[in-house]
């Protein structure tokens, strides 16, 4: 992914690296035996002015091309010499909505799919995006002090982390369902102040409570009810789909009507002669 131009004048060459419009390139290495550079393309976060951004501005730093290898802690450690950090956050791809999100889950929350990610890095201050912007490299990902595993070690780490603590499970589950009570609550509490208030234009919100509430279906009545509609769908399946059965349909009925008039004219022939005067 890194685009080179090589320059040769007077028995000298020159490597020239060719980033994205608006982007600054740091180079990166995995470790110091490594002799090739990856390379990570870095700009301010910008938005528009009339959009809300779930990242502060002038403090988060957008970062492309974060290879598999780099986690979020060690994005962290690598920055953190242009100032505090105060979060990392790795994703699949740029965030298009622009709004406040949800926290992740460490257990509801499905794992990206593993390859080149972009990258959200807060500071705590102004600062640190102008010195990010300015650093030269390169940086490395692993060293002695730091080690980031790979190959077999990496599998197992990741497999240990994937195993869920029920104890924390446990409390993340409790937090979600207060936070989901206490949302409904407002709601209701807010409907029932705005009910039979009317709006701007005048206008009055309807809503109909029953006194009773609907008594939720048992299994058997669902597979009742998912019977019959498969009952209906069968009936109607495939009928008069082809233009022959089609024809067919039609002259069967007015096969059906001229029987019918037969039968009609014969009975009217039959009363006729029973209304003839007999007097003997």
């Amino acid at each position: 992914m890194v685009a080179r131009r090589r320059k040769r004048a007077a028995g000298t060459s020159e490597t020239e690296i060719l980033s994205p419009p608006g982007y600054s390139a740091i180079p990166v290495k995995f470790s110091e035996k490594q002799q090739s550079s990856h390379y990570l393309y870095i700009r301010q976060h910008r938005v528009r002015e009339d959009t809300k951004s779930s990242w502060p501005q002038k403090r988060t730093l957008f970062v492309l091309n974060v290879p598999p290898y780099c986690t979020e802690e060690c994005l962290s450690r690598l920055l953190s010499p242009c100032g505090p950090v105060q979060s990392v956050e790795l994703q699949e791809k740029p965030d298009l909505a622009e709004s406040p999100k949800e926290p992740k889950s460490r257990f509801f929350h499905p794992k990206p799919v593993p390859g080149f990610q972009v990258a959200y890095v807060v500071f705590q201050k102004p600062g640190g995006v102008s010195a990010a912007l300015a650093l030269k490299g390169p940086l490395l990902v692993s060293t002695e002090s730091h080690p980031v595993k790979s190959g077999i070690h990496k599998w197992i780490r990741d497999y240990a982390d994937s195993v869920p603590d029920p104890e924390a499970l446990r409390v993340e589950v409790d937090t979600f369902m207060e936070t989901y009570d206490k949302k409904i609550a407002e709601e209701e509490a807010k409907a029932k102040e705005e009910e039979g208030v009317p709006d701007e234009e005048g206008w009055v919100k309807v809503t109909r409570r029953g006194r009773r509430p609907v008594l939720p279906r048992t299994e058997a009545a669902n597979l009742r009810v998912l019977e019959k509609e498969r009952r209906k769908r069968a009936r109607k399946e495939l009928l008069n789909f082809y233009a022959w059965q089609h024809r067919e349909t039609k002259m069967e009925h007015l096969a059906q009507l001229r029987k019918k008039f037969e039968e009609d004219k014969q009975r009217i022939e039959l009363m006729r002669a029973q209304r003839k005067f007999r007097p003997y």
